[in-house]
């Protein structure tokens, strides 16, 4: 999946009923980190969730490297993200949190930055991205 440069965030969120139509409720702290501001009119893309094919044309590719069993990481390699540092690991690497928790590693980064990551490594519990840009 390509990944536009205009990506402001990206997060997971149920969407519900209400009254006239659906909502999807944004997190605050994309309010927060100023990402986004309230009253403004933006694009929105939905992605299948984790393990969802979407729609069947018998020839959806699926990642040889991941199995069925249990949830799989919500990210790969490749894949460009903009992530919070939220804390420090013990050898000093930023740590960002991402869907369910998931853990990116980013060596270098420090906490509070917000950071254009490419992701170098996945593992089922975490994975490792290098910083592209800062401060985005």
């Amino acid at each position: 999946m390509e990944i536009s440069e205009k990506l402001l965030c990206l997060f997971s969120a149920d969407v519900r009923e209400d009254d006239d139509g659906y909502v999807v409720d944004v997190p605050p702290r994309e309010i927060e980190t100023g990402s986004i501001d309230p009253g403004d009119t933006y694009r929105v893309a939905l992605i299948s969730r984790a393990g969802d094919d979407g729609a069947s044309d018998g020839g959806t590719e699926t990642s040889s490297s991941r199995s069925s069993d249990g949830p799989q990481p919500p990210v790969e390699p490749g894949e460009m993200r903009y992530v919070e540092i939220e804390d420090l690991g013990k050898q000093g690497d930023g740590i960002a949190r991402v869907e369910r928790g998931y853990v990116i590693i980013v060596p270098g980064a420090e906490v509070g930055e917000r950071v254009k990551i490419e992701v170098t490594e996945v593992k089922s519990n975490f994975a490792v991205g290098e910083v592209v840009a800062e401060d985005v």
